[in-house]
């Protein structure tokens, strides 16, 4: 009932917006994107962006695409509408769509109890596992907390990951709230392959891509090293942008792994905008398309884009695969993609047939944000706003507020305590049925322990106070980390702390 009155209360404001929408419409100039060339540059500039790449499509055309600066700050590279970048969760939203296909094929619905396609797929609480559907997974409110740490620097394969679920302690009430959940679009993944008799993979390229037309992309990171015209990473490291490692989302493949050009995804909007059709084409049918957009479930505040203290939404949603928001009189739907050094966002607002895709190869550049909202403005016809200065005021806030709360934690540290123990008590072995094993040694030439969790995190320990140490990451990109350990009644270690999990000593280090 919930939902349906949700559906209701949006179908009406949209009603009461279509006349103001359309008058917005016809306001917009021939040269709306005047100067947006110049414009972009100065952005990428002001943000230290290594390489950029935009396109922008309005009633079903191509109206702006380039690429600026170099895919590498090590070369001369040029960035083009063609480079490849990880489009990151902006992938989402093909996986829902793969799915609304199957749904046209009525080989599955969107109320399908997952276990009808997984029956070997399970969640903690039995009565979840049973009531879960197909909806759920791509909606963000199966009751779980994030559990990156399931496939972030791990090496497990996509089905252990999902069978590590059931050892997920919930954190509300099913269907009660939202917390962005990238391990159910990869269990989404597992049913559309379940349904359809295919790897997820070969399922993008087949339905997706070549009927798009999308040559550049590819669905997972394999394949990249072929690939000459692509994007590296980089972190602003002492204020410059330097190369990092790329990071795969293999193991969840469907909450993010697709690698994409500006170019191509020009044409995934044009699709969307479409309502599923292109270049004559019904790929998808309308009536799924609209499923995609419609809000599904209530986003918290607390729980959506820090841009919303700027654009001030009176509602935020999310469809299939898409954040939403009003801005004036416009739904806006939309998400970003971020994984180490690249990010993403697509944005679209369907009513006026506009559309923005944006791609960087900077760790958390917002400029995506800004420079969406700058199209969105100039092709609504708004008055100007400069939102590349104020997104960049708005996270050097958020970043000094990061820098008080770490000195906080300096501050009550407490200093001239010693460990209780050689350092060689705290080596070992360290696991946990959930979140994997941590490798602990002491290199006695340094005389300082380092410690290891998957591939991602590796560090020195230096002392903190107590038994806590700080884990420095060799990926200073990664910050740091304290690691608590736990002796028992008889003085024996045997416990580690580290990122919210407990780990239990399970050997002497080999």
């Amino acid at each position: 009932m919930a939902l349906r009155i949700l559906r209701i209360a949006f179908s009406s404001i949209l009603l009461a917006h279509a006349a103001t929408s359309a008058a917005a419409q016809a306001r917009a100039r021939p040269d709306a994107l005047a100067g947006f060339d110049a414009q972009v540059a100065r952005a990428v500039s002001d943000w230290q962006a290594p390489g950029f790449a935009i396109a922008v499509v309005k009633d079903g055309a191509v109206v702006f695409a380039k690429g600026y600066g170099v895919r590498d700050v090590g070369s001369a590279d040029a960035v083009d509408t063609h480079t490849l970048f990880a489009i990151g969760s902006t992938t989402k939203a093909m996986t829902a769509a793969a799915l609304g296909m199957l749904v046209d094929e009525k080989k599955l619905k969107w109320d399908d109890p997952v276990s009808k396609h997984l029956p070997w797929f399970e969640l903690k609480d039995p009565l979840v596992t049973r009531e879960l559907t197909v909806r759920d997974l791509l909606t963000h409110r199966a009751g779980l907390p994030n559990a990156d740490f399931l496939w972030y620097g791990q090496a497990g394969s996509r089905r252990a990951i999902l069978e590590k679920a059931a050892l997920i302690e919930p954190a509300y009430s099913f269907r009660s709230s939202f917390i962005y959940q990238n391990v159910m679009y990869a269990a989404a993944g597992a049913v559309l392959e379940a349904a359809s008799g295919m790897p997820f993979e070969r399922f993008f390229e087949e339905r997706i891509f070549r009927p798009l037309g999308m040559a550049d992309s590819l669905p997972a990171m394999t394949g990249l090293a072929s690939r000459a015209n692509r994007a590296e990473p980089h972190f602003l490291l002492d204020g410059r942008a330097a190369r990092i490692s790329n990071v795969s989302v293999d193991g969840v493949g469907p909450a993010g792994s697709v690698w994409s050009s500006v170019d191509d995804m020009s044409k995934w909007m044009r699709l969307l905008l479409g309502n599923g059709r292109m270049d004559g084409r019904q790929v998808l049918s309308p009536e799924v398309v609209a499923e995609l957009f419609r809000p599904q479930t209530m986003v918290p505040r607390e729980a959506f884009y820090p841009t919303a203290s700027l654009t001030r939404p009176d509602w935020t949603t999310y469809g299939l695969g898409w954040f939403q928001q009003d801005y004036g009189q416009v739904k806006v739907d939309f998400h970003t993609g971020s994984i180490d050094g690249m990010v993403a966002i697509c944005g679209l607002i369907r009513s006026e047939g506009i559309g923005v895709f944006i791609l960087s190869n900077l760790d958390h550049a917002e400029l995506r944000h800004a420079l969406m909202l700058t199209v969105f403005d100039r092709l609504l016809g708004r008055p100007a706003r400069d939102w590349s200065g104020e997104m960049r005021a708005l996270y050097a806030s958020l970043e000094r507020q990061q820098v008080e709360a770490q000195a906080r934690d300096e501050a009550q540290r407490t200093l001239g305590t010693i460990p209780s123990g050689p350092l060689a008590a705290y080596s070992g072995q360290y696991s946990d049925p959930l979140h994997g094993e941590v490798l602990v040694t002491l290199e006695p030439s340094l005389g300082a322990l380092r410690l290891r969790y998957g591939s991602a995190f590796e560090g020195r320990l230096e002392h903190w106070s107590f038994d806590t140490f700080r884990a420095r990451w060799d990926a200073t990109w990664r910050g740091t980390s304290l690691a608590s350990f736990v002796r028992d009644a008889n003085g024996r270690v045997n416990e580690l702390r580290l990122m919210g999990a407990a780990f239990s000593k399970s050997e002497a280090p080999r």
